[in-house]
């Protein structure tokens, strides 16, 4: 599929338009977003709003312009934009997250609360687009070191779990979130020395997808909490080799 996350971002061309130091405006955020969508290849452009009432003039503009498909946040689905691409104004996190199923051309988002698309920047690593510049992520990806693979099993774990998620276009189901619960309790020394962060990475570099790796990533955490799951009596006594 053309969606796949990987480490290197979505495999569409991806950016978000973010207010810059000293605006006082968000209309130069917006244009710079339109701006960067219309050099991007691909099929009709599909602008994405909380309500039909746009207040930016820019986009207002834009959702009047022939060929071009508006929509608002109720009743949205990602998977409509695919081949489309899609300016996507001021989104919340489970919001940018969806964006998983968006088999698009292309994606700008307009971001809004930047604790809010953190941890998709995060996944995605989408081009920034600021007052004056246009920041690419190479250098957040060459920052990563090469790392070794996790031990005790756990790289081999995680790669069987990405490898069943990524059958389903709903991702993880309960069976293989038991087989992982019931693993991190009946072998707790397998998980003692890794941590949520070496987990969540590694995830990422499988092609997770964002709420998945929260499945999983959370499912850690609680244990290292000293927190128990509670798991179908098939799989009670499950462990990995």
């Amino acid at each position: 599929m053309k969606n796949t996350l990987s480490s290197h971002g979505y495999s569409y061309p991806v950016a978000v338009s973010r207010l810059s130091e000293g605006e006082t405006s968000r209309e130069p955020q917006v244009l710079r977003a339109i701006a960067w969508l219309k050099q991007q290849s691909g099929g009709a452009m599909v602008v994405v709003t909380p309500r039909k009432d746009v207040d930016s003039p820019s986009l207002k503009k834009l959702v009047t312009s022939p060929g071009v498909t508006h929509q608002t946040w109720r009743g949205f689905s990602a998977a409509s934009l695919s081949g489309s691409r899609v300016v996507y104004a001021w989104p919340d996190r489970q919001q940018l997250s969806d964006l998983w199923n968006a088999d698009a051309d292309a994606v700008v988002v307009i971001e809004w609360d930047p604790q809010a698309s953190a941890e998709w920047i995060s996944n995605a690593k989408p081009v920034n687009l600021l007052n004056g510049q246009t920041v690419r992520p190479d250098s957040e990806i060459e920052s990563e070191k090469a790392r070794e693979p996790l031990p005790n099993g756990v790289e081999e774990i995680l790669g069987y779990v990405a490898s069943m998620a990524a059958g389903y276009s709903s991702g993880l189901k309960w069976n293989e979130e038991d087989k992982l619960k019931a693993d991190m309790m009946n072998r707790p020394e397998r998980w003692a020395s890794i941590s949520v962060e070496q987990v969540r990475r590694t995830c990422r570099e499988l092609g997770m997808r964002p709420n998945d790796v929260n499945t999983v990533v959370g499912f850690l955490q609680r244990r290292k909490d000293g927190r128990r799951f509670n798991v179908r009596s098939s799989y009670r006594d499950f462990y990995f080799n």
